[in-house]
């Protein structure tokens, strides 16, 4: 598709963008890249560059900044990572909600930009289950898992239920259900109905449903270092939406959930599809594991134009760091 010279040229022209963010004129690229080419030569390669959808020329400058498919080019096939230049602090084998928390501030630390941790997806077996009244027809479920790991979910119901129906409903799940799966325990409780009284087994049902439902969380770290960043600080828009994005969460956690299927580092580039949802953003993404079996993702969140080498040193070895301390917390 591209001659060496045009790749060297695209090379030349993105490190340079990434580093001054500055639109790269043909006189800059000329000494970025380190050819010797008259300006006119240079002029046409990046006019070739631009029909090819490679690299855009903003409306206020004579130079070319990349697009979502030049980076992708660029991060693909022209990108070299130095191993071992980022050394981290190591993260300490602690309950998984505090080396989650560490893992995104960490993240968050190291790159200067937002930190994000999707936690492992918590159990739907229950050890103990117990109900706790908080106000008519509005009820606390409090889940403990066979690790000790505590869920606290309300639940409405259509009737409001007495402290005694309460219990009864406790001691008739931890009695009969305790150890399984919740979805098991709902499919029980349909067919076991009938030895139950009606208003105690629509309490059950309800705090079954509220069990079983996927716990996926994402911890968040660093949002304000996008503050500090000109990408963003000079367009109030743009700042905003990525504040959205932060608070809706909902758009990441599809994002890591989908990085989560794959191996080893990944890169989302703003702009290219419809998974990061504004070009301003890109994603440096990997799965981290537990004894071997993957579990979550985590990655960095940052403007499109980062140091992508650097990133996915920062991102490959706190995953590494990660998967150590959950996979030795005693």
């Amino acid at each position: 598709m591209l001659d060496d010279r045009a790749k060297l040229l695209l090379k030349a022209l993105v490190e340079r963008y990434i580093a001054d963010g500055q639109p790269v004129g043909s006189r800059t690229l000329s000494r970025a890249s380190g050819l010797d080419l008259s300006p006119a030569t240079i002029r046409n390669v990046m006019a070739d560059l631009e029909e090819l959808g490679l690299i855009a020329s903003p409306h206020t400058s004579a130079g070319r900044i990349p697009t979502a498919r030049g980076y992708r080019l660029f991060v693909d096939t022209m990108l070299t990572v130095q191993r071992e230049s980022v050394m981290p602090p190591q993260l300490a084998p602690e309950q998984p909600q505090k080396v989650i928390a560490n893992a995104a501030q960490l993240l968050s630390n190291l790159s200067q930009f937002v930190g994000v941790v999707m936690a492992p997806r918590r159990t739907s077996v229950f050890r103990h289950i117990e109900f706790l009244r908080l106000s008519e027809k509005r009820f606390l479920v409090i889940i403990v898992s066979p690790e000790g790991d505590v869920q606290n979910r309300v639940i409405f119901t259509e009737v409001d239920h007495s402290q005694s129906q309460l219990v009864e409903a406790s001691n008739f799940l931890n009695a009969h259900y305790a150890g399984l799966a919740m979805e098991r325990v709902r499919e029980r409780l349909k067919s076991e109905v009938d030895v139950l009284r009606g208003e105690i087994a629509s309490l059950m049902q309800a705090a079954v449903n509220v069990g079983s439902e996927a716990q996926d969380e994402v911890v968040i770290s660093g949002e304000r270092n996008l503050l500090s960043v000109s990408d963003f600080s000079s367009d109030m828009g743009n700042l905003r939406r990525a504040f959205d994005l932060f608070e809706q969460k909902t758009q990441i956690l599809r994002l890591l959930d989908i990085s989560s299927q794959a191996e080893g580092v990944r890169i989302y580039i703003g702009g290219e599809s419809q998974v990061v949802p504004f070009e301003e953003l890109s994603i440096v993404s990997s799965p981290y594991e537990v004894d071997g079996k993957v579990v979550g993702t985590l990655g960095v969140i940052g403007p499109t134009r980062m140091p992508y080498d650097r990133m996915i040193q920062i991102v490959d070895i706190t995953s590494k760091l990660v998967s150590n301390a959950l996979s030795h917390r005693k």
